[in-house]
């Protein structure tokens, strides 16, 4: 068998379908109820077009999801995930059909409202998640294009964190603690270095990307090579920046909640003398 049999017309956009291995799927594609009636078969060639939501819960979400949404964004929405999937390293996470489209819903009433919230981690999220970011920009670009709708730069962060977790199947909460502790280590080194790393220098992109693989060492568990003798020198040589490498060592193990090598703190009082230099350059 190699068609899917069309159960129920949601609308132009969404079909629930009979699936040869899956039996009851939501399909998800671009004029894919357009002049369909029940019974009609759909061959499953066409496919690379369309998403499938195979997960019964997942499913029934959608079902919910679907009569209080815009049929434009559905259609937008297709393109923008395809787009994903197409330029993604690994395959989605079907339940960004749910999150992210209901998150870009609440989004564009907000809009229409006039409420606009202020993304506090957007810098470093475009950091973090570059690949993510860039695939969030193209969904702000075609909402613009095919609503009218500018959701704007704070939107392409929000929406960013939605893709991370769907290529890493983490849950958005987990993403956005993530993101929240990398802008909290930040502040933390600024308020001790009493100097403000401009965002679009190479100094911060170093820095996030520091801190990034540290913490992505840390959920692994994932040891850091003792450099033998290295921390005692950086100790001696270092003091302040070796404490304040403890410091954040210590606000990373409180947060993720895992235990750190002791090596990371060296490695990371390295690099923040590093910066400590360049502020006295600077001034």
């Amino acid at each position: 068998m190699s068609s899917l049999r069309v159960a129920k017309v949601l609308n132009n956009n969404v079909i629930i379908a009979k699936h040869p291995q899956h039996d009851e799927v939501v399909v998800i594609g671009k004029g894919i109820g357009f002049n369909r009636k029940t019974n009609d078969m759909i061959p499953l060639s066409a496919v690379e077009k369309m998403f499938i939501l195979t997960k019964p819960e997942e499913q029934e979400q959608y079902k919910q999801l679907v009569p209080q949404i815009d049929e434009q964004l559905i259609e937008a929405m297709n393109d923008i995930i395809l787009h994903a999937t197409k330029s993604g390293s690994g395959p989605l996470n079907e339940h960004i059909h749910i999150a992210l489209t209901d998150h870009i819903a609440f989004a564009i009433k907000r809009h229409a409202q006039g409420l606009l919230i202020h993304n506090p981690f957007l810098y470093e999220t475009k950091e973090l998640y570059p690949k993510e970011f860039e695939m969030a920009e193209y969904a702000v670009q075609t909402i613009k294009k095919r609503l009218g709708v500018d959701l704007g730069q704070d939107e392409v962060g929000f929406i960013a964190l939605h893709f991370h977790g769907a290529l890493t199947n983490q849950h958005i909460s987990e993403v956005r603690k993530y993101s929240e502790l990398v802008s909290d280590l930040v502040q933390m080194v600024e308020h001790k270095l009493e100097y403000v790393i401009p965002r679009d220098s190479l100094d911060y992109s170093r820095l996030i990307t520091h801190l990034r693989f540290a913490l992505e060492r840390i959920r692994r568990g994932e040891s850091v090579e003792e450099a033998g003798g290295l921390d005692s020198l950086l100790k001696r040589e270092y003091p302040e920046m070796y404490a304040l490498a403890w410091k954040l060592t210590k606000m990373m193990e409180q947060r993720l909640k895992k235990p750190i090598y002791p090596a990371e703190a060296g490695y990371l009082s390295i690099h923040l003398q590093r910066l400590a230099q360049r502020k006295e350059q600077s001034e």
